[in-house]
């Protein structure tokens, strides 16, 4: 890590904690970030206001070295894309888990990563703005060890591109972005415009064509055998775009093929086995990124470990902690936690445990069936025991509308000994 980089990091922990920061213990005001997390409260007995978002620490080891052996042993570059958490703490500890860079989806995010010291960005979106372009040349002109590689997917794209990097000292490297099929979110349709994009690449002194990208989550109808097909038409483009002499004296050094969310990337593993020898080496590039605190929920159900369990297994690190305010019914139940404090774009959260009088147990006989602003709203059955003021805990679905909702999440350990603070810039 270079030194501008860890003093950075380092300053994370001198932000004073004060109002901006929900659920951590009010009378915390005024210490630094490091100061409380030396004095390792505890989450339940230490002052913390509910709702109060937690971090496992033991699961989200598990998580970082899990997918750290998962790409090693598949031969991929891994690139976890950043938007998930909007965490520079842990983009370094991705990176020092054996990631090349971390992916990112818009200019301001890239901003975020280079402000903490990320040396390589790969941005999975097509930049236009000119304002944010001129940004990017200027970061990549001022330092030569700075890699950022991004998407062109429209020959209108490459044309505005080119317009507002004139004058670089560097070319801006871009691959090209294949649609995951009709009806897919972004990307080139057919091989005719793909070639016209990279057509329109090579005409453009300032961009420089390094490889292929797409996201096989949009695939209709995903299944294995759709996934896969379409995995193989990008590595096809790659291959036509190689014996097409694309990368033939542009002083490009690899080609990159990269794809992979965070429900396919078995299929991605399998099919960039049968990547064939190319004119240059080949950077598999993994993109993978809700894995970091995994869920669930939506990831619970979609992970690929499910399909291959022998590699291992993903645990859902966050935990929601909120109290009973409410009891009006034998069946109903409000918390203090809602819209406001928990993802609910893919599933409503799941109640998982309540704590009373230091003792937790399982949340037996309660479910979580809306959310209004700043409420749960629990069914509850006769095997529920549940009073006003007892915490329950929650999981949750979705960790992409998780991290954003929490600008500074405490990292508890399992006895709820807390042993640092995750600040997130959204």
């Amino acid at each position: 890590m270079r030194t501008e980089a860890r003093e950075a990091l380092a300053r994370l922990a001198a932000e004073r904690v004060d109002h901006r920061f929900k659920g951590l213990p009010p009378d915390a005001d005024g210490l630094t970030v490091g100061e409380l997390a030396a004095q390792r409260r505890n989450l339940f007995t230490g002052g913390f206001t509910t709702p109060v978002l937690a971090l496992s620490a033991e699961r989200l080891e598990h998580n970082l070295a899990l997918m750290e052996t998962y790409a090693t042993r598949h031969g991929l570059a891994f690139a976890p894309h950043g938007k998930t958490s909007m965490a520079p703490q842990l983009f370094q500890r991705q990176l020092d888990r054996g990631a090349v860079g971390i992916t990112l989806a818009v200019p301001h995010q890239v901003r975020v990563a280079r402000a903490y010291g990320v040396q390589r960005v790969f941005l999975a979106n097509e930049v236009v703005d000119p304002a944010a372009l001129r940004w990017l040349s200027a970061e990549l002109d001022a330092d030569d060890d700075f890699r950022l590689t991004c998407y062109v997917d429209s020959v209108r794209g490459v044309e505005l591109m080119d317009a507002a990097l004139r004058g670089a000292r560097r070319p801006l490297d871009v691959v090209v972005e294949l649609a995951a099929g009709a009806g897919a979110r972004t990307g080139v349709r057919t091989e005719a415009e793909c070639a016209a994009v990279a057509d329109a690449v090579a005409a453009a002194p300032t961009l420089r064509l390094v490889g292929v990208a797409g996201y096989e989550g949009e695939v209709p109808r995903a299944d294995p055998e759709r996934v896969r097909a379409w995995l193989r038409q990008l590595v096809a483009l790659a291959v036509d775009f190689d014996k097409a002499g694309r990368f033939a004296g542009t002083g490009v050094d690899e080609v990159v093929v990269s794809a992979g969310g965070s429900a396919w990337f078995d299929a991605v593993a399998d099919v960039f086995a049968e990547i064939p020898e190319l004119s240059l080496p080949v950077l598999k590039l993994l993109r993978s990124g809700a894995y970091v605190s995994h869920d669930d929920g939506h990831y619970r159900k979609l992970t690929p470990f499910n399909r291959v369990p022998e590699e291992g297994a993903l645990e859902p690190a966050f935990r929601l902690w909120t109290q009973v305010v409410s009891r009006p019914s034998p069946d109903q139940a409000f918390v203090n936690a809602g819209k406001r404090d928990a993802a609910y774009d893919l599933d409503l959260p799941f109640a998982q445990a309540v704590r009373r009088d230091g003792t937790e147990r399982p949340a037996t006989g309660v479910s979580v069936t809306a959310l209004s602003d700043q409420h749960a709203w629990l069914r509850t059955t006769d095997e529920a025991d549940l009073q006003v003021g007892d915490w329950v805990g929650l999981g949750l679905s979705h960790p992409c509308t998780s991290f954003d909702k929490w600008p500074l999440i405490p990292l508890a350990e399992a006895d709820g000994t807390v042993v640092d603070y995750i600040r997130t810039f959204f």
